[in-house]
């Protein structure tokens, strides 16, 4: 069975001690303040002269902020997270000068997720044990699964969420092997009601995690709306919002996971629509089920694992016609509103609107796969 090497990371809860929350906390800051710093700094520059700041440049820059009257507490935390930001803000920059994503905006405190990345050189992993550099004592992880056997960490991220929690990312090099071949083939229709429907005629229901604690987040959001900016019974109200807000993300992931993880294993080949998501959401009856259905993520976590376990995953236009078009003799309809979940083609076949729309995408997505034309490529 064929394996490739491939990075891979690991994600664990720990639980830092009063003195490693205040390191982490200064980390944090320093890395949110070199952020913001280096983007300013080359946004000024583009602004005022034209040209673009390397990466070089504005390490330089760090050593002589380091340095500044004003700033000398950058030089209290590990240089290692520095550094990363500023490779994270160069690679938002690759990322926005193709067309990948937006232009980088700024950190804010308490908007964004505190994290901080430490290379091989800023921290020791020994006997199971990850410390950091700068800090006195390992981190207290629960290790809910083990590191593969004689795997070196290359790379640690830590991170605090909106509730307070800390989460340690290890990331690895390991020999992942290939999935059996498979002979199972099949077409993925996204939709509301049914979070994805097979072209086997399974329908897999939509959990609707965010629609169950609607109430109980409009409650909690009820409540902080109430209290007075800035006192402490606001940052408790703040927190359990948070906190809803992380049960309903944790389940969504989990569920997706689940069913991402079933479709590569039973299916060789793996056919879904390329959606444009962010323009479909624009819609204001459908954006908050579309949103809670994540469908963008659950492709994500299809391309990923199909490249690890040698499977393929097949995109095909979004503009294709899968739903009003007969599986059986080929015949399109011209209109087919969306309450319409059944429709009898002149065949005589009657259809239901997402098993033949997933029917139609597993047909199209090998079709054009053999022939090399209209398929759009993974966006990884």
């Amino acid at each position: 069975m064929a394996s490739r090497a491939a990075k891979r990371a690991y994600r664990y809860r720990f639980y830092p001690n009063p003195k490693q929350v205040e390191n982490l906390a200064k980390t944090f800051g320093c890395v949110r303040y070199v952020y913001n710093r280096a983007l300013a700094e080359r946004h000024r520059v583009w602004a005022g002269e034209q040209r673009r700041i390397s990466h070089a440049e504005i390490d330089k820059m760090l050593t002589t902020w380091k340095r500044e009257p004003g700033t000398l507490w950058l030089a209290e935390p590990s240089k290692g997270p520095l550094q990363a930001t500023l490779r994270h803000l160069q690679t938002a920059y690759v990322n926005f000068w193709q067309k990948r994503s937006d232009y980088p905006t700024f950190k804010k405190k308490g908007k964004t997720t505190d994290s901080a990345t430490y290379f091989r050189n800023c921290f020791t992993f020994r006997d199971g044990r990850i410390t950091l550099a700068k800090h006195d004592r390992p981190l207290d992880v629960v290790w809910s699964r083990p590191l593969p056997a004689g795997a070196v960490p290359s790379q640690v991220t830590v991170s605090r969420n909106s509730r307070g929690q800390y989460h340690v990312s290890i990331l690895v090099e390991e020999s992942i092997s290939a999935l059996p071949a498979s002979v199972g083939r099949v077409g993925i229709d996204a939709g509301v009601t049914s979070l994805v429907t097979l072209s086997t005629g399974e329908k897999v229901p939509n959990p609707r995690h965010e629609q169950r604690d609607r109430e109980r987040l409009a409650r909690e959001q009820r409540a902080l709306s109430r209290k007075a900016k800035g006192s402490a019974n606001r940052a408790k109200a703040r927190l359990k919002v948070a906190r809803v807000h992380g049960r309903i993300t944790d389940r969504r992931r989990d569920h997706l996971h689940k069913l991402s993880t079933r479709i590569i294993r039973e299916n060789q080949t793996v056919v879904i629509e390329d959606l444009a998501v962010r323009n479909m959401v624009r819609n204001r009856s459908l954006a908050r089920a579309i949103s809670d259905a994540s469908w963008s993520e659950l492709r994500r976590m299809l391309e990923y694992k199909a490249d690890w376990y040698g499977r393929t995953v097949i995109a095909v236009d979004r503009w294709y016609p899968s739903s009003k078009t007969c599986s059986s003799c080929g015949a399109q309809v011209e209109v087919l509103p969306l309450n319409v979940r059944e429709w009898a083609c002149r065949c005589g076949v009657v259809h239901d609107r997402d098993v033949n729309a997933a029917r139609n995408i597993l047909a199209v997505g090998l079709t054009v796969s053999a022939c090399g034309d209209g398929v759009r490529p993974p966006r990884s």
